[in-house]
């Protein structure tokens, strides 16, 4: 039974919830990342509440603006990230058993330690005597490659992904059926525009999060998040009301925040890792490019049927556009739990891969996809019951309203495949494995085109189906984590 591919969902499941040394690594990663995911989706909810209140063709501009920039921006964050943790876990892992072995064999050669190679933990020293005594080490700044090739990658990218949205406004909005008569067009267009002078800043901050992520500390990037997202949120009535800057206001008012936890990050990174040593030759853009583009078949996969709902919603008007909105915001603020779970399980697993640790690569990958189905069976029930009664904090128009309750109990029913779909992903780029989630989800958003008439459930029912096909390959080819070669390698199959 232990071989058969589904067995992973079962094993020592009743340690589900056991406060063990695993569980305790799992939520000191996940709880972190989980609020810091949630903070960005909260921040623009609050965005989406205050917009509404404009009148529902803000709201509607609004959110077709916001669906034109977070399809250009995942197209090159999630990869950038996903790799970024990987790569750097991977790296600092390996640096760390290098100075555990150099520190030993001074230790037992009798080698005096000196200040620059002390590390923050107690190493045994055993000497001729009987006693053991304890030598405290701190380590100096990492040098990690893969940290300054994020940094370089991402603010190339938010630069390009700046002035191409800024130049090409018009024409992508008159794609997604914003057209030149259209009321939503101006006001679509200042929001649009002046958020992506935020861009770089954007994709440079997550970079900085994924090498956080990395070390396995998500307590920096959530301190950061919430800094900014306060000041977001302090800054948008403000802007909004105050000063009659309107839709204008609301965009500054996000570019504000995502330079302000990008700083943050940057100077908290600047004193953990020497970001300037490392030489053109060092850096990892060769492996960046090539595990890049296949996260990128996955991203436009996933991100295409959302992008085209928007635009078919666009097209029906400000109504249901509106609508859409408010139920997207709402799924990502949800399902984006989930990926506190898959973050820690990448980091682990890259960290166990490279200690060669069988077990423990094991043992965390059934532990993070027992705790997603649990996860989003919670979600279920309390979308459910919440939004129900909850849709008016957004808008007060009846036929928004009236769309939104559509929407709203496909979002809740469908969390429990949503959350071990971001899991496996998770366990996948732990291992490396960047292929696999490529392949997941690429012909559905061309499919759901044909066979879904209501554009409000259109991007739900795509992202489903691909969930849907992982877990069918799941089942068939027999995916497990096995040591094939019995000397400790892990290798997924």
């Amino acid at each position: 039974m232990g071989n058969m591919p589904l067995f992973v969902f079962f094993k020592d499941i009743r340690n589900v919830f056991k406060a063990d040394e695993l569980r305790l690594e799992i939520v000191h990663i996940a709880l972190p990342t989980l609020l810091a995911l949630l903070a960005d989706p909260v921040a623009s909810l609050v965005d989406t509440a205050f917009v509404g209140h404009i009148g529902p063709v803000e709201l509607a501009a609004v959110g077709i603006s916001i669906a034109v920039f977070n399809q250009v921006s995942k197209i090159a964050i999630f990869p950038l990230v996903s790799i970024t943790t990987s790569f750097v876990a991977e790296e600092d892992t390996t640096e760390e058993l290098r100075a555990n072995e150099q520190v030993h064999e001074k230790i037992e050669s009798g080698t005096p330690i000196s200040k620059e190679m002390e590390m923050e933990e107690l190493v045994p020293l055993v000497g001729k005597s009987s006693s053991t005594e304890m030598v405290k080490i701190e380590r100096v700044r990492r040098h990690i490659p893969s940290a300054s090739s994020a940094l370089v990658v991402g603010s190339v990218l938010g630069v390009i992904q700046a002035v191409f949205l800024i130049f090409a406004a018009n024409p992508v909005l008159n794609y997604m059926g914003v057209d030149s008569n259209s009321p939503m067009l101006k006001p679509a267009r200042q929001y649009l525009t002046l958020r992506s002078l935020g861009a770089p800043a954007v994709l440079l901050s997550l970079a900085v999060q994924g090498v956080f992520r990395g070390f396995k500390d998500t307590k920096t990037p959530l301190y950061a998040t919430i800094v900014g997202d306060v000041a977001n949120i302090i800054l948008d009535p403000i802007l909004m009301f105050v000063f009659h800057m309107g839709v204008r206001g609301a965009a500054i008012a996000h570019v504000i925040s995502q330079y302000l936890i990008s700083l943050i990050l940057l100077w908290k990174l600047n004193k953990q890792v020497d970001l300037l040593t490392s030489g053109v030759k060092d850096l990892r853009f060769g492996q960046f490019l090539k595990n890049g583009f296949l996260l990128l078949v996955r991203v436009i996969a996933a991100t295409f049927c959302v992008t085209l709902a928007a635009a078919l919603a666009a097209r029906q008007g400000p109504t249901t556009m509106a609508a859409f909105q408010v139920c997207l915001q709402i799924w990502l603020a949800a399902s984006l739990l989930a990926d506190g779970l898959a973050v820690a399980g990448q980091a682990i697993l890259a960290s166990a891969f490279a200690r060669k640790d069988h077990s423990k690569a094991v043992a965390t990958a059934s532990r993070v996809l027992q705790l997603a189905l649990v996860l989003g069976l919670m979600l279920s029930i309390i979308l459910t019951v919440v939004l129900q009664f909850g849709s008016r904090i957004f808008t007060k128009d009846v036929n928004v309203l009236h769309l939104i309750s559509l929407g709203i109990p496909f979002v809740a029913v469908t969390q429990p495949i949503n959350a071990l779909a971001f899991v496996f992903d998770g366990v996948n780029y732990g291992a490396s494995d960047f292929a696999y989630s490529a392949y997941s989800m690429a012909s559905f958003g061309g499919f759901s085109e044909h066979i879904v008439p209501i554009s409000i459930i259109k991007p739900w029912l795509c992202w489903n189906l691909g969930c849907f096909i992982c877990l069918y390959e799941f089942a068939r080819t027999g995916w497990i984590l096995e040591d094939r070669n019995g000397d400790g390698t892990v290798e997924l199959s």
